[in-house]
């Protein structure tokens, strides 16, 4: 796989937007709860289900919802007496773009990023 990403202007995310999604996916926990949402796309999961696949206690897991939903990165409705927490993809993929898009900041080209980062290279 290969992506060409430009270095367009990354002002539609401030440095403190930026800096408060990267603190929120700080946390192992918080980390695994949006890779899990991400993975179940538009659709989301409800909080009985996220709890069921992320194995974290109810209080813990509303704990980590609140923060990843107060820096946008993900967002809940109701559904009748469910709560649905979906993924924000614009503000996910904007904190991404938000770092890349400084990569070889001084180079005057498109930088192609090749491959895929598997799970065992994103595990310390």
């Amino acid at each position: 796989m290969v992506t060409t990403i430009s270095r367009q202007n990354s002002s539609a995310t401030s440095v403190e937007q930026a800096a408060r999604g990267f603190a929120a996916l700080g946390s192992s926990a918080r980390l695994a709860v949006l890779r899990i949402l991400v993975r179940t796309g538009e659709d989301g999961l409800t909080i009985g289900m996220l709890q069921q696949r992320s194995g974290i206690a109810a209080s813990t897991l509303a704990h980590h919802l609140r923060t990843l939903s107060n820096c946008g990165l993900v967002v809940q409705s109701k559904n009748g007496r469910e709560v649905i927490t979906r993924p924000d993809f614009a503000q996910v993929g904007a904190l991404s773009h938000f770092l890349v898009c400084e990569c070889c900041g001084d180079i005057d080209s498109e930088i192609e990023i090749v491959g895929q980062a598997s799970d065992s290279e994103l595990t310390p």
